[in-house]
């Protein structure tokens, strides 16, 4: 059955918390260490959504992943520099919703007048890696042990696509 991506609507915060916590609470991806709350979710929908898009993946009614732009950095010079966020539901990894999505916030980034776009990604995640790379970012920064969770050092690279 073919998707659809929209932009995110008013009630899809309990379904992007379920997939976002996933990750909180079972991988490194997150840097989070505790669940996000459905009106903590709600209150940054509303705030990234002032400016930037939200998009979701809706298939038969169910919401299996969702992509964002937000802010990189608040200095007013970053203003055309934006960071990526894409997350898919467990178990439909590899199903190319991550490539639909990305696809679709690319074309909004342009519309945006967006000239940078950076994608930090938690290592080892040769998913992630790949998917933008497919999209012609390029590796530009590689962090190691920049975060601590689980018990565990966790290395961050970043990945740059220049529009």
């Amino acid at each position: 059955m073919a998707g659809i991506i929209r932009d995110v609507r008013a009630g899809d915060g309990a379904r992007i918390c379920e997939i976002y916590n996933y990750y909180v609470e079972s991988t490194d991806i997150s840097f989070e260490e505790e669940p996000v709350s459905r009106q903590e979710m709600e209150r940054r929908i509303i705030a990234v959504t002032r400016n930037y898009p939200w998009l979701v993946y809706e298939e038969a009614g169910e919401i299996l992943g969702y992509a964002y732009l937000s802010r990189w950095k608040e200095r007013s010079a970053y203003r055309y520099t934006a960071e990526t966020t894409i997350y898919v539901v467990k178990g439909h990894a590899g199903e190319g919703i991550g490539t639909k999505l990305l696809k679709v916030l690319l074309e909004r980034a342009r519309e945006l007048e967006i000239h940078a776009l950076i994608a930090v990604v938690a290592q080892p995640n040769e998913k992630s890696v790949a998917l933008h790379e497919k999209f012609g970012f390029k590796k530009a920064a590689y962090f190691p042990e920049v975060g601590f969770k689980r018990g565990a050092w966790i290395d961050v690279g970043y990945w740059e696509l220049l529009l």
